[in-house]
């Protein structure tokens, strides 16, 4: 293995010739970012090589984790492994079938990921690496993968048969391209779209600019928004589905499947939300913080621009990054505030019976039918906690144990939990509210000196 790549000081050095070049002609355009001017440079001075394939020869030093940028944490999932050999970060992505895909305790489907995850491993970059992809087809069909929102060279973007043939089961295809910009974006797959994604075959793509803006994130988050529609007692999501979606996902899991994020107090954080659902927006809502909308899949958000908001829209196929200071202690919901998205696969499709008096019809029918009860008529709440039977390898409407109680919720919801005195980032459980801080039943005294009466 031989290192093939220039130094920082002599890369900013020939930048500096070619953009005093530039300036003389007259041809870089104002609205040319940072992240492009330096891509775009890299990709010059690879083209002067003469080289056959972009990068050889010259291509700025690989961005390391840990030393180059705060590494990414992508809940229930993990960061996709890489090597560098002669100066090109090195990936391999296997389309493959995964069997038992776990969304949460008690709900398994046989899906198709990569590197048997569902969704795929997080691709973990820096602006300005020379990236090689290997991705090999293990599935029954053929496929491709589109790099989404990336600016690479039209042959490596991904769509079977206007950019290059598709990847025939069993083939290994290679993708190489200089990353030209920085920001949160994604990969998924663009042959028979509707099946293949709906299945699972997605992932996040981040990149790390190649000079960060101080300070650097303590926390760095990114989560994948999904929805899928599994009827209750089958194995194999339906990917036909239209507008009926049953189970909502963070990274391929569901509510109580979801893992925590966890914070220290005062710890900078960014969180890193991209949506690849079939075809809903999601209104991402966190309690207990506003943040401020820092980036978008086109790129940063000058700070002049930037909007605090306790709630991000992140449409179909976008991306949206939000950063805030972990300065309020204690468990934070986190969940997609459409109503439908927060629950699981029993919460849809059932009748109507809100306000239904049902009398006698009870009694009568479990005279026929033992144990028979009528659900809904007074509400919902309280439906996850009962217990009842549901159909195999199905969940419950909506919900999980929680420090006070059931947790009501279900579905595309998660926690944040911002902590002092930790050591470390493990799942610390159940936050104590502090001795006055905590709600609870109000004393008659109480009301009757503040309400009167």
């Amino acid at each position: 293995m031989t290192s093939n790549f220039i130094s920082r000081r002599n890369f900013f050095t020939r930048a500096a010739a070619a953009a005093a070049g530039t300036a003389a002609a007259g041809a870089i355009a104002e609205s040319t970012s940072a992240a492009e001017s330096i891509g775009a440079q890299v990709q010059g001075a690879v083209k002067n090589t003469g080289s056959e394939l972009p990068g050889t020869g010259l291509a700025l030093a690989s961005g390391l984790p840990g030393k180059d940028y705060t590494p990414v944490v992508t809940p229930n999932n993990v960061a996709l492994p890489f090597k560098i050999v002669e100066g090109r970060k090195i990936f391999h992505l296997v389309a493959e079938e995964v069997l038992d895909h776990e969304f949460a305790p008690g709900l398994t489907a046989h899906c198709w990921g990569f590197n048997g995850r569902v969704h795929g491993p997080t691709i973990e970059v820096v602006e300005g690496d020379h990236v090689r992809i290997y991705v090999t087809n293990k599935l029954p069909e053929e496929t491709s993968v589109h790099w989404h929102g990336l600016k690479i060279p039209s042959g490596m973007d991904g769509v079977a048969g206007l950019s290059h043939k598709a990847i025939e089961p069993g083939e290994t295809y290679k993708y190489e391209f200089v990353l030209r910009q920085h920001g949160t974006y994604m990969y998924h797959s663009h042959t028979d779209e509707m099946v293949q994604m709906g299945l699972g075959l997605m992932g996040l793509f981040v990149i790390h600019p190649r000079t960060p803006l101080p300070p650097r994130p303590d926390r760095d988050f990114a989560l994948l928004l999904s929805e899928w529609r599994i009827d209750p007692g089958t194995m194999r999501p339906n990917p036909m589905e239209m507008t009926d979606f049953n189970v909502f996902t963070i990274n391929g899991r569901t509510f109580p499947g979801t893992d925590p994020l966890v914070a220290k107090l005062s710890d900078r954080v960014r969180i890193r939300i991209g949506n690849l659902s079939a075809m809903d927006h999601h209104p991402f809502h966190i309690h207990g913080y506003s943040f401020k909308i820092t980036e978008t899949d086109g790129g940063q958000i000058p700070e002049s621009a930037q909007w605090p908001e306790a709630t991000v829209l992140v449409p179909v196929g976008q991306t949206r990054t939000i950063d805030l200071v972990a300065n309020n202690p204690g468990d934070w919901a986190m969940h997609c505030h459409m109503t439908h998205h927060a629950m699981t696969q029993m919460g849809h499709g059932a009748p109507n019976l809100i306000g239904v008096k049902t009398g006698r019809s009870d009694k009568r029918a479990e005279a026929i039918l033992k144990g028979y009860m009528s659900m809904g008529d007074t509400g919902m709440a309280g439906m996850g906690e009962m217990g009842m039977d549901v159909p195999p390898n199905s969940l419950p409407m909506a919900g999980a144990p929680g420090k006070y109680g059931y947790i009501d919720m279900g579905g595309m919801f998660t926690i944040l939990k911002v902590r002092e005195n930790i050591a470390t980032y493990d799942d610390p459980g159940w936050y104590d509210a502090p001795p006055g801080t905590l709600a609870g039943p109000a004393t008659d005294e109480e009301m009757k000196m503040d309400l009167g009466g």
